[in-house]
């Protein structure tokens, strides 16, 4: 499971925050200080809310904990909405009202936009989810289409030739399609070959341990749990740290449209 605030009461010493926010440019979102939110649809469900245009994305985000009998039979997404959804940890139905799918750790579904999302927990335990949605801009000639699988079933590669940082793409490379999800793994000791700065934005939810992310040319601690927006142009990279586990995060990417004027 990730790192959802559980927090109840007092904590010791005082109240402080590793969150950053700076809107239209770049934002964290620390673990302990993500908060629940109501949205209609969700039942015996916690949302948290991450990035958002009020923030400065074109996306929204969100992490969904679906407890006992947790599920959306209203339909998430709809006209001119594309959705993507990620099974964290724990077992999840997944239907577009045609078809159904169970998704396992790893597992997840896109659909297209116009297709709405119907989502029921099949265990006991809490399910998590990362979840996303976007505006689709359509290009004459190419459609977007349902996919679902496992991160199990990918073949990661090398980044940029790097055999300690490895990626993996959930979606076809066609034009069809306005955006990606990926996963990126930086091994400890392991980072990017230089710092970034490209016209996409992200939203990343760190999936597994300890780094140390650039952005904007300023250094900032990052863990499991934690949310991170990065706008266009944002300059951006990290460093995996710690002796257990690679830093892992699950994030979006924009792609395959020319600039709009």
């Amino acid at each position: 499971m990730g790192y959802k605030n559980n927090n109840t009461g007092y904590l010791d010493g005082l109240l402080q925050s590793r969150a950053v926010i700076r809107k239209n440019n770049f934002a964290i979102l620390p673990h302990d200080g993500l908060v629940n939110n109501v949205i209609p649809g969700f039942e015996n469900c916690e949302c948290s809310i991450l990035g958002t245009p009020k923030l400065g994305a074109s996306f929204v985000d969100y992490i969904i904990s679906f407890k006992k009998d947790g599920a959306n039979q209203l339909g998430f997404g709809g006209p001119e909405i594309e959705s993507f959804l990620y099974v964290i940890s724990g077992k999840l139905e997944v239907s577009d009202g045609k078809e159904t799918h169970t998704l396992t750790d790893g597992g997840y579904i896109y659909l297209p936009a116009g297709e709405k999302l119907y989502m029921k927990n099949l265990q006991e335990e809490a399910t998590e989810v990362f979840l996303y949605k976007k505006r689709y801009q359509p290009l004459e000639n190419h459609q977007a289409y349902k996919v679902v699988g496992n991160l199990s079933e990918l073949i990661p590669i090398q980044y940029e030739g790097m055999e300690d940082v490895l990626l993996w793409d959930f979606l076809p490379k066609e034009l069809g399609f306005d955006m990606n999800i990926h996963i990126l793994s930086f091994e400890p000791g392991a980072s990017h070959g230089y710092i970034e700065t490209h016209y996409q934005e992200h939203g990343a939810y760190l999936l597994s341990g300890k780094g140390m992310y650039n952005l904007d040319n300023e250094w900032f601690p990052v863990e499991k749990g934690d949310y991170i927006f990065m706008s266009a142009y944002v300059q951006q990279a990290a460093y995996g740290v710690g002796r257990d586990e690679p830093l892992t995060y699950i994030y979006s990417k924009d792609c395959n449209r020319d600039p709009e004027i």
